[in-house]
Formats: structure tokens, sequence, C-alpha cells
């Protein structure tokens, strides 16, 4: 079977294709051949990180493929059955504990960009019927931090969710906040992808270049109350923005930082707004398993950009930098 490899060479991460064995399932386990993996900024941060790396590193952590074989005492999949595997590989309910956190596709935790896996059976999850590989694989990462972060905030219809850009939590959110009766806004550097939010049911947008200040247009889109939720993806440069876009009493969930992770804060601004800042990274496999429930329920197909063949897996990478893509970026095998 294949691989792909983050290998550092003088200083730069390469990626380099390899040929290696295949794995065996032992007793409690399953063999998975990978069907689908999708990209996450994560992915490109570990780009980073690995050039300063001593060893090569399969990356990626989110991947969706059919089961091939079955271990000693594996009992609750069959050959053939299609599986979603976890970002979290050992994180299977209650709160994040440090022994449950390492992640696939960083030190330690090999990831998915490889013809088969072997997983846990206790792991997996099975993809929700009326999805294709494809669409599974944007599940693990982008949707159920999404999910757990809206979840966790207790959304109900009526409320009003501000999804910060168009990438593939953003536009979860999006989905997720419409399919519960709530309101979505949508802020972005462009309007082309403005136009695809509001096809997607955004019931307001907002062009940030337009709009700087753009925390004040998100007062006057709710009647100068403020939203119920924002999924806070920029970091350093949209916090103080998203802290007052916020109605009293609302939520700030802080997922990624696309603008970098450090940066002043002003207090003042959470204070006034008796808000509660929440950080989300990913979730558990409980949690998971919910949103699955939700997106079955609710018909929900995810929003794929564009797709390469496992072949072409460096320019899967060199696509989800250029920050073009709306929604998730995918490779197939």
């Amino acid at each position: 079977m294949y691989a792909w490899y983050l290998v550092p060479v003088d200083g730069v991460t390469q990626l380099q294709k390899r040929e290696l064995e295949q794995p065996h399932a032992g007793p409690g386990q399953v063999l998975v051949k990978i069907r689908a993996a999708s990209l996450n900024h994560r992915d490109l941060y570990m780009l980073e990180r690995s050039a300063a790396a001593n060893s090569p590193l399969i990356p990626l952590s989110d991947a969706v493929g059919e089961v091939q074989a079955l271990g000693e005492g594996s009992t609750h999949f069959n050959v053939g059955d299609r599986v979603l595997l976890p970002f979290f590989p050992r994180w299977f309910d209650g709160p994040p504990r440090e022994e449950v956190l390492p992640a696939r596709g960083e030190p330690g935790t090999p990831g998915v960009l490889v013809d088969y896996v072997v997983a846990e059976e206790r792991e997996l999850l099975t993809l929700p019927e009326h999805l294709t590989y494809t669409e599974g694989a944007t599940l693990p990462c982008a949707g159920v931090t999404a999910w757990n972060a809206l979840s966790t905030g207790n959304l109900q219809a009526g409320e009003t969710v501000l999804a910060l850009g168009t990438g593939g939590v953003s536009i979860f959110g999006i989905q997720f906040a419409k399919a519960a009766g709530a309101r979505a806004i949508v802020t972005s550097r462009s309007e082309e992808k403005l136009q695809k939010a509001r096809s997607l049911g955004a019931d307001e947008t907002i062009h940030t270049p337009t709009y700087p200040q753009w925390d004040e247009q998100v007062r006057t889109l709710t009647g100068g109350h403020g939203v119920d939720h924002v999924l806070e993806v920029g970091g350093a440069d949209t916090i103080t923005h998203s802290l007052r876009s916020i109605r009293l009493g609302g939520h700030v969930d802080l997922i990624g930082g696309l603008g970098g992770f450090t940066g002043a804060v002003n207090l003042g601004d959470l204070r006034s707004r008796l808000g509660v800042v929440q950080t989300f990274y990913v979730g558990n496999l409980a949690t998971f398993a919910a949103m699955n429930d939700f997106i079955t329920q609710h018909r929900i197909h995810p929003v794929i950009d564009r797709t390469f063949p496992f072949e072409q897996a460096p320019a899967a990478f060199e696509y989800l930098a250029g920050g073009a893509h709306l929604g998730k970026v995918v490779i197939e095998w």
C-alpha cells in the first residue's frame, strides 16, 4: 500500500509518497480501506511544524472508508460497512483529558493519508446512509467542531448565528443553524463567496472590505441587540469584533486562529456584554454520533469545494493554502 508523508528536508517540509506494508487487524480491531479524506487548516500548520521535526509523519485526521477485515472478537461491523474515523481516536466521551487528546496526523499518531488504517472497533462510527464517501470525509473535524460549539451553546430556533468566513466550520455552522430554525449571518472578504453562502441559506451577509468595523453592521442587522452565537475562527484579527457582536449573554466560540493566536483583548468588551467565551477543539465520539443523528434527521449534505485524487495530494494542500475554497477540500481514492 501507499501513504503520503510529511518529510522535513533542510528545514522545509515535503510531501513524499512511499510504499509500505499493509497492516493487519488485531483483536478488537478493524482494517479500513480509506476511500476519502478531507483537509483542514490544521494540516497546513502541521506542514510548518513538521519542518522542525526529526521524523516523517503521515498527515490528515479526517477520513471515511470501507471495512476490509475484522480482527478476532470484532463483532460490531461487517466487511463492506462504510465507517467514519474520528479526529481523536481515544476520546470516546466526557470532558477532555490529556491521555485522550492526541489526534490523528500529529507526532505519535499517524494520519489517514494512506491506503489502509487499522482502528479499534469502538472508535468507528457508521457513515450516514444518505452521504457519499466524499461527503463523509468532511465530518470528523469541521462538522464536529461546529456542532459541538452550537450544541454546547444550546442553539435554539429563532436565535442568530454569526459565522466568520466560508471555510469548513463556518459552512457547517450555516447548515446546522438553518436546520435548527435559527438565523445565519456570514462575513467574508469575497462577494462571490457571500453569494454562494446565501445560496446555502445564509440570511444576511457582510462584505468585510465594505464594513471593516463589521461588528457595527452585525448590530444593525440584529436591531442593535447582537447575535446569540459567534463561530470565531479568525483569532487575533477578529476576536474584538466578535466580542462586540454578541447580545447580552451571548456566546463566542473560539475555534481557530486564521489571523494568529496572539493579540490584545479588551476584557471590557466581554464584561459589558456579559458574554460566554469558550474554546472548542473538535469533540468526542459521543458528540460525533449526536451530530450524525442530526445530519441524518435533516438530510444535510456537506459542501464540497473541490476534490483531488490520492496521487495529487500535494496539489490539494496547495489549493487549501490558496484560500479560494468555500466548504471542504477532499482527497479521493
